[in-house]
């Protein structure tokens, strides 16, 4: 059903919409949508789709959490194996909580005493009144940190295998194939997420092969970070091959080889922070030579969501954007082109509370065409046909949800018919088909 004359669109068509609950990650495999749902008050986890039909998805079966305190936002599909995160939910001061046991130890030293509450809130930047709310969660430190992993073989009945324990806030996105995962997850003695690696040939018996991080982040092997709080950590990585291409946050990009799975090495790097401001969320390779050079493509999350007092600091600072980049020598990766979205190019982009630029692209290609999730402005499709000189062909910004100020549009794929799929962090699912 169409929802709403009110969308925005160029070559894209809308097929269907379902009223889903907000969503993380859509992953299309075969004749299934598996979506991951953002927290919500049904404590709906997962629901898995039949879309053989794009015109009328059905719901075949949904996934709802017991702990309240959890989401699992991700899901990720291989063969008839589903692995899903279990993440905290975010307080409402966000990562700066998880920093408060730092910062009241550095206070503690340089004051010779015990900080106030007023003291700590200043230097987290957030209330007063906050600190006992986070002093509580110290006290009662998250416990379902990890990743489930499903048997999906009869869509309409998952059936839970095993549940694989991480540490800190738990696992973030990852990907999957039928023999390891590669998780992005906090862990013990780390600051940050990191990459851990599992084996999952035995999908009832997980364990882990290896891991990697950067250089700082590994504090109880007595590194030190050089950056300040959680800045530096794994986004995700992607396989392709025996390379994970890895978006790590404002540490920027990260080519890791692991022909070896027990011993990751980093073999490229590249980090265009600070002066583009929006941290790397997504890193991957064309999987085909362009002009003859190997091409790899990153995009941005917008990360902040946006007030009236947000927008006035961050105006005249770039949006989350779409990197092209030259990757065929990978020490020493070289950036070709940036795409941006204009602000005139929605009429939600400067809506609050919202976010208005890039977070996702589809995670595998099979042309030129960059399906791209852009926040307050929709649906991009981007052309990388010539890497220097990226161009839009087409878009689809939907309306916003029930009582939002602005869409969201949170996540997209793409499935072996190129009908394109795309979900709302608010709320909404979109079957969508592009007219070249």
């Amino acid at each position: 059903m169409d929802r709403s004359p009110h969308h925005l669109a160029r070559k894209v068509t809308r097929l269907s919409h379902l009223d889903l609950p907000g969503a993380g990650q859509v992953t299309v495999a075969g004749d299934c949508a598996y979506i991951g749902h953002i927290p919500n008050k049904q404590r709906l986890g997962t629901s898995i789709l039949d879309v053989r039909d794009p015109k009328h998805p059905k719901v075949v079966s949904q996934i709802f959490l017991d702990d309240p305190d959890s989401h699992s936002h991700k899901a990720r599909v291989a063969g008839d194996i589903m692995i899903v995160n279990s993440e905290r939910n975010m307080t409402p001061i966000g990562r700066r909580a998880e920093e408060l046991p730092r910062l009241r130890a550095r206070l503690r030293e340089s004051l010779k005493r015990e900080p106030t509450h007023a003291e700590l809130a200043e230097k987290l930047g957030v209330k007063e009144s906050d600190i006992p709310m986070v002093e509580a969660a110290e006290r009662n430190p998250y416990a379902q940190g990890g990743f489930r992993i499903y048997d999906v073989s009869n869509r309409s009945k998952p059936w839970l295998l095993a549940f694989q324990k991480t540490g800190g806030i738990g696992v973030h996105r990852f990907d999957m194939d039928e023999r390891y995962a590669y998780i992005s997850t906090e862990m013990e003695g780390y600051v940050g997420n990191i990459l851990v690696i599992y084996n999952i040939r035995n999908p009832t018996k997980p364990y882990e092969v290896s891991r990697w991080w950067m250089p700082g982040q590994h504090v109880a092997g007595g590194e030190k970070p050089s950056w300040a709080g959680k800045r530096h950590r794994l986004h995700h990585a992607l396989r392709f091959g025996d390379l994970l291409w890895a978006g790590c946050w404002h540490a920027g990009l990260r080519v890791i080889d692991v022909a070896d799975i027990r011993k990751p090495r980093t073999v490229g790097e590249y980090n265009y922070h600070p002066p583009f401001p929006e941290p790397s969320h997504t890193f991957m390779p064309v999987p085909f030579p362009i002009e003859g050079r190997r091409i790899a493509v990153a995009i941005d999350e917008e990360d902040h969501a946006h007030d009236e007092k947000e927008m006035e600091r961050r105006r005249g600072r770039p949006h989350g954007c779409l990197w092209v980049l030259d990757a065929t020598d990978l020490g020493d990766i070289r950036p070709l082109s940036i795409f941006e979205v204009s602000e005139l190019d929605s009429p939600w982009s400067r809506a609050t509370p919202g976010r208005f630029g890039a977070h996702q692209f589809q995670e595998h290609m099979s042309d030129t065409l960059l399906y791209c999730a852009w926040f307050a402005g929709g649906l991009r499709i981007v052309d990388i046909a010539d890497p220097q000189a990226p161009q839009e062909v087409g878009y689809f910004v939907p309306e916003p949800a029930p009582g939002k100020a602005a869409p969201q549009t949170n996540d997209v794929d793409v499935d072996s018919r190129g009908l394109v799929y795309i979900v709302d962090r608010y709320a909404g699912f979109d079957v969508l088909e592009f007219s070249r």
